[in-house]
Formats: structure tokens, C-alpha cells, sequence
């Protein structure tokens, strides 16, 4: 029976190869986050049950492991933005039906060249690799974002997150593919802004239009996806598909007369202020623009009164910056019961990888 392989190993060709290899033996492959504690890896290893582990010095036998099905190609560890990594299952049929609806919309062929320089143990910066294999285009793999790197690539394609989007000079690639955090309103034509999950292997939403194949439901406000690019099961053997084979996202959404989707945010993430719904993105897009704010994270801070308060975490570039200045600059962005209430200065904002704010790690 095919097993589990862990790949610790820096962005690189030899990531790559070392993935074919495995997928050549029958394999699956659990890429390791080389940036967390050894204490968090050897967790993870356990949990997922990896058999073997190859490292830059080679291969090595872990334990007899838990075996994986046929035909089971990834496991990709959730993003942990809150609570423990799940170790999501997908199939070779499913990131092959991923790389081939990514590709049919953007057009690409293989005069095209893909740059993979988002991390590797998340599927947004593993789909690259896999949608390249697929579809045979040109591929350069570095290990983490360099925007002198980026800048100087041959590469038509490329990955990103937001904040790596005003580092770089856009007009070098055909498309860049936006994902993680919300991108910026002002993005360029070309910067497309991607939806999706580590369960969907990949972005499954472009510009608010579902990919070829994804179907998109509304279900008591929250974002339901089904489509062939669907994770098979977690590791542990359980499934977040309903009995009909739709994926429960966890996302507040609506779709738009013109069958668009919008995703508002995260179930848990919404504030309850005065009676009044609030999305913390809306926000921190509004806060950021301030010349004064570094970063901002938003959450809602219990109250006696109003239930929930609009707490802003900032980063700013001066101590003295009040709380009125941030509120009346926001006046004209944002409804009243919107604006914040409360300021926490901060040194940085806890995020993910993928730029995603851990709101479970923000304390006043």
C-alpha cells in the first residue's frame, strides 16, 4: 500500500524532483514547514502519519506510518490561522482538475513560464508547482519572496500575496494570481484576486467568478463550493463534505445579480457592535490607507454596553497617533457604527504565511 513521504526541503528544483520521485513510487506527499519548531514538526509528522521524511541529506524512515489510498497525491496542512493544522487529502485527479481550470482561465500556454515563490508547505505556493508539472509550462522554484529576485525573473506568471504585490513591479508578468490576505481595490487589471481554500487545492473563485467545474451555493449566509478539485477526506479519516458533496467554508458570502461572489469574511471573525454586523476587512482596508499605519489588524473586544467593540491592533509609525485621528479619517469610508472604538498599539500584527491574520492571538 502507497505511504506518506514528508519533503523538508527548501524551494528549489530539488523540491520538485524529489516530489516526482515520491509520485513516481506510488506516494503521497506531505510537505513540512521547515519554519516551524522542531517540537511543532515532529507533531505534525505523527499526526499525519508520515512513513518516511526526505531532508537535504537524503531519505529517512520515520515509523511504519499510516498508509494512504491509491491514487491520493498531497497532504497539505490547513493553515492553523485558529486551532490545531488539519492535514487535508488531495487526489491526483483533483489537482490535475485544479491546474486545468486555472489554466483554461487564464490562458495559459506553454510559451508560459510560472515563478513559485510562496511557501511550499501551503497550497498556495505548492499549486504552482503541481499546475506546472501538470500543463508542462516553464517552471523556476526559490525558496520564499525575494522582490530583487521576482523582479528580475523571465517568468510570465506568478503567485503572491498582497503585501508582496507593492514590492515588485507588476507590469513584468502576464497575470499575477492573488491570495491570503484581501487584496487592495487599487490592484492592477492583472492582479487577479483568488478564493479559495487548502481543502479546494488552490483558488477556486477569480475575481469573484467561479472557476470551470466549481459550483458556488449559498447556505444560511455561509459560502458552500463543490467541484472536482475537492480534498478526498482530512488525515484523520474525517470529511467536511456534506452528504451531497458540498464543501461548508466557514465564509460569510453573497452572490451578486450577476452571479458573482463576494465573500464578506470568516463566520467567527464578524463583530456584533451595538446590534450592528461589522467585517473587521472593511476596516483595516479603510485604516491602512492612513499615512500613519504601518499595519492593522481588527477584532471585535468584549463590552458591557455595546457587546463588542471595533478594536484596531496598529503598527503605526509615530506613538502619538489617537484613536480620533484614525476615526475621522475613516468617516468617509465607513458607516458610524463601523469606526473603531478602541486603539492597541502594537509592534506587529501575528499573521500567517499567507498573510491572514491569527485574530485568535490579538490581545488588549
Amino acid at each position: 500500500m502507497p505511504k506518506l513521504t514528508a519533503l523538508d526541503l527548501p524551494g528549489s528544483t530539488e523540491f520538485v524532483h524529489a516530489l516526482q520521485m515520491v509520485w513516481e513510487r506510488g506516494d503521497a506527499v506531505f510537505p513540512l514547514d521547515s519554519r516551524l519548531p522542531t517540537a511543532a514538526q515532529e507533531s505534525l509528522l505523527k499526526r499525519f502519519g508520515a512513513a518516511t521524511i526526505i531532508t537535504e541529506q537524503g531519505e529517512t524512515t520515520l515509523s511504519d506510518g499510516t498508509q494512504v489510498e491509491p491514487g491520493d497525491a498531497l497532504v497539505v496542512a490547513t493553515s492553523g490561522s485558529s486551532g490545531l493544522p488539519k492535514g487535508a487529502v488531495l487526489t491526483h485527479s483533483a489537482i490535475e482538475a485544479s491546474a486545468r481550470a486555472t489554466s483554461a482561465r487564464l490562458e495559459v500556454s506553454t510559451n508560459d513560464h510560472w515563478l513559485a515563490c510562496l511557501p511550499l508547505a501551503h497550497i498556495g505556493g505548492l499549486s504552482v508547482i503541481t499546475r506546472s508539472l501538470i500543463m508542462g509550462t516553464a517552471l523556476t522554484v526559490i525558496d520564499g519572496f525575494d522582490a530583487n529576485v521576482v523582479n528580475h525573473s523571465d517568468a510570465t506568471l506568478v503567485s503572491l500575496v498582497s503585501t508582496a504585490l507593492q514590492r515588485i513591479d507588476a507590469s513584468r508578468f502576464r497575470y499575477i494570481v492573488l491570495g491570503g490576505a484581501r487584496p487592495p481595490a487599487d490592484r492592477p487589471a492583472h492582479c487577479i484576486a483568488t478564493y479559495g481554500l487548502t481543502e479546494t487545492g488552490s483558488g477556486v473563485v477569480y475575481n469573484g467568478v467561479p472557476l470551470d467545474g466549481i459550483e458556488v451555493d449559498i447556505r444560511n449566509e455561509e459560502v458552500h463550493l463543490k467541484g472536482p478539485m475537492l480534498l478526498r477526506c482530512y488525515r484523520d479519516g474525517s470529511s467536511p463534505l456534506t452528504d451531497d458533496g458540498w464543501l461548508p467554508t466557514g465564509d460569510l458570502g453573497v452572490l451578486r445579480g450577476d452571479g458573482s461572489l463576494h465573500v464578506e469574511g470568516r463566520r467567527g471573525d464578524v463583530i456584533n457592535s451595538g446590534g450592528e454586523k461589522v467585517w473587521p476587512e472593511d476596516v483595516e482596508t479603510a485604516l491602512i490607507r492612513h499615512h500613519g499605519v504601518v499595519d492593522v489588524a481588527v477584532a471585535g473586544t468584549p463590552d458591557s454596553e455595546w457587546g463588542h467593540l471595533v478594536t484596531a491592533f496598529v503598527v503605526t509609525t509615530r506613538d502619538d497617533l489617537p484613536l480620533d485621528e484614525l476615526r475621522d479619517f475613516c468617516r468617509d469610508q465607513l458607516p458610524g457604527y463601523a469606526l473603531p472604538r478602541k486603539l492597541e498599539r502594537v509592534s506587529a500584527i501575528p499573521r500567517t504565511a499567507l498573510g491572514k491574520v491569527r485574530r485568535n492571538e490579538l490581545r488588549t
